[in-house]
C-alpha cells in the first residue's frame, strides 16, 4: 500500500486483473483475494475501508468465476467477539458465498505471546458462523519468527477451533472423536484418551508428570476420584474412600 502511495500508480495485481485471471483458468489456479483492509487492531474492525473492500472483493469475485477460476476470500485479523459473527454474514452477502478466510480473528490486542490463544477464540467463533478456513496463529505473532514449538502450538490452537466450529454447525461425524474420548474419560483408559487426543506426546507427558499415583483416578482427586467412585459402585465393588 505504501509503495502505491509512493508512485501514484495502480495495484498491478487490479490493474491488469484480466490478464492475470486467464494465467489462472490456464493453469487451474484457486486466486485468493484481499485483504489489504484486513483490520490490523480493534480498533480498525468492521470500519468503512473494510466494508468498502468486500464490496469491491465481490466484483473481483464475479469476474473471476465469469472466467471460470475459483476465489477464495480473505478476512480480518483482528476483531472484537461481538463483530466477527456479523462480518461473516456480510461477507457471504457482499462475495456472493466465496470461500472465506480469517487469520485468527484476534480477539484482544494485549497477549503478545499468546496469540494463538486469542486467535483460536475467533476462530472458534468464525467457524461456528460459517468460515471455509482459519490461518492459524502462533505466539511468536507480533513479537518474531516463529519456531518449530511456535509452529506447533499454533497449528493444534487453530485445529481446536476448527473442530469446535464443525461440532457447533452440526457437521456429520464432527462429534465422534469427542464422544470416544468421553466413553474412555469414564472407563479411565488410558490408551483409548491417548489415541484420541489432538495431541497425544503432550497429554501423555503431563500425566506421567505428576500421576495422582493411582491408575484408577483420573485427576489429582485420587481415590476421591467420582469417576472411580462411581465405577467402583457400578461393578459392585466397595467405595474405599474413607
Amino acid at each position: 500500500m505504501s509503495l502505491l502511495v509512493m508512485t501514484g500508480e495502480e495495484n498491478p495485481f487490479y490493474e491488469y486483473y484480466d490478464e492475470i485471471l486467464e494465467i489462472c483458468r490456464e493453469h487451474d489456479v484457486t486466486i485468493s483475494l484481499g485483504d489489504a483492509c484486513r483490520p490490523g487492531s480493534l480498533a480498525d474492525a468492521s470500519d468503512i475501508c473494510q466494508i468498502e473492500e468486500l464490496v469491491r472483493l465481490g466484483e473481483l469475485t464475479k469476474r473471476a468465476w465469469e472466467k471460470d477460476v475459483a476465489v477464495i476470500v480473505e478476512g480480518p485479523g483482528h476483531m472484537p467477539i461481538d463483530q466477527i459473527e456479523a462480518n461473516v454474514k456480510i461477507q457471504q452477502a457482499l462475495c456472493h458465498g466465496a470461500p472465506f478466510y480469517v487469520l485468527g480473528p484476534l480477539v484482544t490486542d494485549i497477549a503478545p505471546g499468546y496469540d494463538h490463544i486469542t486467535a483460536a477464540i475467533g476462530g472458534a467463533i468464525a467457524a461456528a458462523a460459517g468460515v471455509a478456513f482459519l490461518c492459524y496463529v502462533t505466539p511468536a505473532e507480533h513479537l518474531a519468527l516463529p519456531n518449530l514449538e511456535d509452529v506447533k502450538q499454533g497449528i493444534i490452537a487453530s485445529q481446536i477451533a476448527a473442530h469446535a466450529g464443525d461440532i457447533a454447525k452440526g457437521i456429520p461425524g464432527a462429534r465422534d472423536r469427542d464422544d470416544k474420548m468421553s466413553k474412555a474419560r469414564a472407563e479411565l483408559d488410558w490408551e483409548a484418551q491417548w489415541k484420541y487426543a489432538l495431541d497425544p506426546e503432550t497429554a501423555r507427558a503431563i500425566r506421567e508428570d505428576r500421576s495422582p499415583g493411582q491408575e484408577d483416578s483420573c485427576s489429582m482427586c485420587g481415590k476421591f476420584c467420582a469417576v472411580r467412585s462411581m465405577n467402583k459402585a457400578l461393578s459392585g465393588e466397595v467405595v474405599d474412600i474413607l
